[in-house]
């Protein structure tokens, strides 16, 4: 999945999650986290996959659960310690959402899941050094998973907008007064 479908997923269970705990739309600063969060695992793997060859694919170590259960465990245990426990459940459910997403085409005989245990269980290397951009946006068209990327979006837009746009306040300067 292109990090948009990881950022609409992520935002949608995010404000399920919030309406249904607080039944209000989330907050500005959690946002940001669970979308951080939602790029989190290829932020670490892609880079050390393609560019640095430390890891077999851009698919294991931080989509493994072995390590997002408890660094996002940590995290949460960390935020709650400083009074700002609705940080760690954002970045946990960003994080973990991406993985499991990436493992969603096993369903319909696509990648194998197994980066999931990874290291437990040994993930093929698939990938031969980084891809272009557009390399991959032209593998990736005629994909419907691809394609579906972009209703998740639409969605997560239309949700985004009846919350209120939160976190965007947070990039816009204050308007002085003339």
């Amino acid at each position: 999945m292109w990090p948009l479908g990881h950022a609409a997923i992520a935002y949608l269970c995010y404000t399920v999650s919030t309406r249904a705990r607080f039944d209000s739309p989330p907050a500005p600063l959690p946002v940001l986290i669970v979308l951080f969060g939602s790029q989190f695992p290829d932020l670490v793997d892609k880079p050390l996959a393609w560019y640095l060859g430390v890891l077999p694919t851009g698919r294991t170590l931080a989509h493994s659960l072995l390590l997002l259960v408890p660094l996002s465990l940590a995290i949460y245990a960390l935020a709650r310690h400083a009074g700002r426990a609705e940080y760690g459940i954002a970045f946990a459910i960003g994080a973990i959402s991406h993985a499991l997403v990436d493992a969603l085409p096993v369903l319909w005989g696509g990648t194998s899941a197994d980066f999931l245990l990874w290291p437990l269980i040994p993930v093929e290397s698939y990938e031969s050094g980084a891809p272009t951009i557009l390399g991959l946006l032209f593998d990736s068209l005629g994909d419907p998973y691809f394609l579906s990327e972009f209703v998740i979006a639409a969605l997560a837009f239309v949700m985004w907008r009846r919350d209120g746009y939160p976190g965007l306040e947070i990039f816009s300067r204050p308007r002085s007064e003339h």
